[in-house]
């Protein structure tokens, strides 16, 4: 048996699928620590330019090492040793050193093997649904970008372009093809999205003076309209206003969080589009036939 014709069986497919979700999922985790501060350093920068400072000034000493996705190498933020490529296994290292540190046995954040197992998860969900197809890899790089946006707004409040943008490209011009939505869908989509929720936030602000939500929520609601057409954004936005008000209500009630904090929209919106991604033809089919009743 050829390896394609190998990979294609249902059983080593979704185990390679599973498997590649937790190497990527490691990856993710970089990503969400590491983008952040690229672009605040960034700002900063641009900032001294500016203004025309001197950069000697406001430049912090420990900024001037490379410091991007992939530099420098891994290591524990507390003792700051290197992570050898056995220790940074996924999920599985974290089990066999008993979420310690090997060097300094400082505790490590559950967070990460958590993210990682997640991400193998949704992986594994993915391929299942659309099978041994090339709508699989594109579901996949979506999946991996919104878990990406999601604990990055969570953290931060941020939604970063460098991830949004290129995103909504892509899904203009898979529409060309009719990968997952028609050229017509998508450009309305993607206008639609953004307009929508930049009118929303607008009214907000005119009615009570505050901001509700940034603009890069309105990107990522472009973004699904991009990929998956206009028909989708009214479910899309209706579930993830249902669980944003849902969770949010949780949090303040039973997890301490301060009514005057804001609550982070992007991983509402992450999980309904992505639901969508994956089930939106049939949430909007029953509809259909609910309404028609």
């Amino acid at each position: 048996m050829q390896p394609l014709e190998l990979l294609s069986q249902p059983v080593f497919y979704l185990t390679f699928v599973g498997i590649a979700g937790l190497m990527v999922g490691s990856f993710l985790n970089v990503v969400i620590y590491r983008l952040p501060i690229m672009m605040q350093r960034e700002w900063r920068k641009d900032c001294v330019e500016y203004l025309s400072l001197d950069a000697a000034t406001y430049q912090n000493p420990a900024e001037a090492e490379p410091f991007n996705l992939l530099l420098p190498p891994s290591r524990c933020p507390q003792c700051q040793a290197p992570i050898k490529p056995h220790q940074n296994i996924p999920v599985l290292s974290y089990l066999l050193l008993k979420g310690r540190c090997a060097n300094c046995d400082a505790a490590i954040p559950a967070r990460y093997p958590a993210i990682e197992a997640f991400t193998g998860l949704l992986s594994v969900i993915v391929a299942w649904h659309f099978g041994f197809t090339g709508h699989t890899v594109l579901g996949l790089l979506l999946t991996w970008s919104l878990i990406a946006l999601s604990f990055i707004d969570i953290d931060h409040q941020l939604l970063p372009d460098s991830i949004t943008l290129p995103l909504t490209w892509l899904g203009l011009l898979l529409s060309l093809s009719n990968w997952f939505t028609d050229a017509h869908a998508s450009i309305i989509g993607a206008v639609a999205g953004y307009l929508f929720l930049w009118g929303v936030y607008h009214v907000f602000k005119l009615t009570t003076g505050k901001e509700g939500m940034g603009f890069g929520d309105f990107k990522l609601l472009a973004l699904f309209g991009a990929w998956l057409g206009w028909q989708y954004l009214p479910q899309i936005v209706l579930m993830s206003t249902l669980a944003g008000a849902l969770l949010g209500t949780a949090m303040i009630v039973f997890g301490n969080q301060e009514r005057s904090k804001p609550i982070p929209f992007g991983p509402y919106l992450a999980i309904a589009g992505w639901i969508a991604l994956l089930w939106g033809q049939q949430i909007n089919q029953l509809y259909v036939a609910i309404s028609g009743l």
